[in-house]
């Protein structure tokens, strides 16, 4: 099964993805607000939570627009207004590329514990994952990419999880050195998840793995998932009323 960001997704009531619809011309496209409304289908965890600000990610956004600014110096002929088009572009293609790493690396991780042909690039991340889980919450039968659709009208899929435990898997970029924790949106997408599991009392972590130094990984556990799960229900709320969607 090929890993599929959850990011932007909608799921059946029942459970099953409806990434995307065959439009009026007959090809697939991505499915929208509107097709939902039609099909009665469900945002994802990770939809309902764009409505509010994520800082991590918008610091590591202007990180790069800095980055590109420092390394693209502005062409004698070039106008201002074409220069920072070029400094965003290039920011974007960075931010494209690391994402597109992560998505791999996430896929080679699932791969492996589905039993399936991963990317062999990837041997020391995935090699890496197993030990840090094995040691930290024992020796597991990891179930991946199990999605659901909960009666309060959200979806998602999860990552891994297995009896009490859920897991997301998060990529980026850090060394051996560094202090790694979470954000409020990786508490309150674990926090949607185990319930949408119907898994209220299941513990709840993020195993960070990085991209700039393979073998590295970070398990980060939370602990007021239940303060989560309220903060997620408000967003829930407010997407709900906002897109006058129940």
């Amino acid at each position: 099964m090929a890993y599929v960001a959850e990011s932007g997704h909608w799921y059946d009531r029942a459970g099953n993805s409806a990434y995307t619809v065959i439009g009026a011309n007959g090809k697939e496209r991505n499915t929208t607000l509107r097709d939902a409304r039609k099909l009665d289908l469900v945002p994802s965890v990770t939809t309902v939570m764009k409505v509010a600000a994520a800082p991590g990610l918008e610091r590591w956004k202007q990180e790069q627009v800095l980055l590109a600014a420092l390394t693209l110096h502005r062409d004698e002929n070039e106008t201002e207004k074409e220069w920072i088009e070029r400094i965003m572009a290039d920011s974007r293609e960075s931010g494209r590329k690391a994402a597109d790493l992560g998505t791999d690396i996430h896929a080679s991780i699932q791969k492996y514990y589905e039993q399936s042909i991963i990317n062999q690039e990837h041997m020391l991340h995935v090699e890496a994952v197993e030990k840090a889980l094995d040691q930290y919450f024992g020796v597991q039968k990891w179930v991946c990419e199990k999605s659901f659709a909960h009666r309060l009208g959200f979806g998602g899929k999860v990552d891994m999880h297995t009896d009490g435990i859920v897991v997301d898997i998060k990529t980026k970029d850090f060394g051996p050195d560094d202090k790694i924790t979470g954000f409020d949106e990786h508490l309150m997408q674990l926090a949607a998840y185990r319930m949408g599991l119907d898994m209220p009392t299941a513990r709840c972590a993020n195993i960070f793995v990085s991209r700039s130094h393979p073998g590295v990984v970070s398990i980060y556990e939370w602990e007021d998932v239940d303060k989560g799960w309220l903060m997620f229900r408000s967003l829930l709320e407010f997407w709900q009323t906002k897109n006058e969607y129940q």
